[in-house]
């Protein structure tokens, strides 16, 4: 065989190899991308993320005993325990190859062998914390922001949250946080108390970098800038998931109304994604995808929300 000829050969295997490669990488990402409309996945789900393998990882709180708490592995339709041992673990997002959660006054890191390990715990904080709730990767990969919802055991009463000039009201302790925590345990204030979010719960980081807060109580879109804290959008209660897309829409779910809005990037608007979720929890954006998926904690199920 002639040296143009064996080279030839050896590049027609290689195009085969690389289409053959090419198409088992698309085959893998559309399986992964295949999720039901509505997918259970166990007893009081929280939040989820895209993170080991392309896969989609849940917070299943389950009960209130202590150590019952998973997280579960989704591919596709089928759903896995992925991590045990945890205690009630909330918000969760995937940054440095490790998934880092919320867990009560701590937060936990996880490997991709599902091993649990301790990333920061109560006394590493550099104030008291009441509730750990959301977490979000920041933009730079070295750390994630974390909120602590101060006084959530005080926001309602019988009929849920308490209305804006109540007694109630005016009187809740103003301890909400939100924390930032290196990949290294090291952890500082990344957004002190403030009397827009007395009980932040959802964050993230918007297009341009900037810090982005829902505040359960309030119902307040916060965005940070500069040090600024701003309201976005209002009339939001119960705001738990928020989000930015790179067209500068806004996303906010509230789990006390069971709803989805999608807000205009200059925050003067709003719409409605989806309604009738018995609590609309802890979302992940799929920009790309025109989507969202939903947690809906107490009916115990992640649902794909399209726009």
């Amino acid at each position: 065989m002639t040296v143009t000829k064996k080279l030839l050969r050896r590049f027609a295997i290689l195009s085969i190899l690389i289409f053959a490669s090419g198409s088992i990488t698309a085959q893998a990402a559309h399986h992964r991308s295949k999720l039901p409309e509505v997918l259970e996945v166990g007893t009081r789900p929280e939040s989820i993320t895209k993170g080991f393998d392309g896969d989609y990882f849940v917070t299943v709180m389950n009960g209130k005993k202590i150590g019952d708490g998973v997280i579960k592995r989704i591919h596709g339709s089928k759903v896995t325990v992925f991590a045990k041992g945890l205690d009630e673990p909330k918000g969760i997002c995937f940054v440095g190859d490790y998934l880092i959660t919320t867990d009560l006054n701590k937060v936990r890191k996880i490997d991709r062998k599902g091993r649990v390990t301790i990333l920061a715990n109560e006394e590493d904080f550099p104030v008291a914390i009441s509730y750990l709730n959301d977490a979000a990767a920041a933009s730079d990969g070295k750390s994630v922001f974390i909120t602590d919802m101060g006084a959530n055991t005080k926001m309602r009463g019988p009929d849920g949250l308490w209305p804006f000039g109540s007694k109630e009201a005016e009187e809740l302790p103003i301890i909400g946080r939100v924390f930032e925590v290196k990949l290294d345990g090291r952890v500082g204030i990344a957004l002190d108390t403030s009397k827009l979010m007395p009980c932040p719960n959802g964050v993230s980081v918007g297009k341009d970098g900037q810090l982005l807060v829902g505040a359960f109580f309030t119902g307040n879109l916060l965005e940070q800038r500069n040090g600024k804290l701003r309201v976005v959008h209002d009339s939001m209660r119960g705001a738990d998931a928020v989000e930015q897309d790179e067209e500068g829409y806004y996303y906010v779910s509230s789990w006390s109304q069971g709803r989805v809005w999608r807000v205009a990037p200059d925050g003067k608007s709003s719409k409605v994604l989806k309604d009738g979720f018995q609590s609309a929890a802890d979302f992940y954006l799929e920009a790309d995808q025109r989507r969202l998926l939903l947690p809906d904690m107490l009916a115990g199920t992640v649902n794909v929300v399209k726009w």
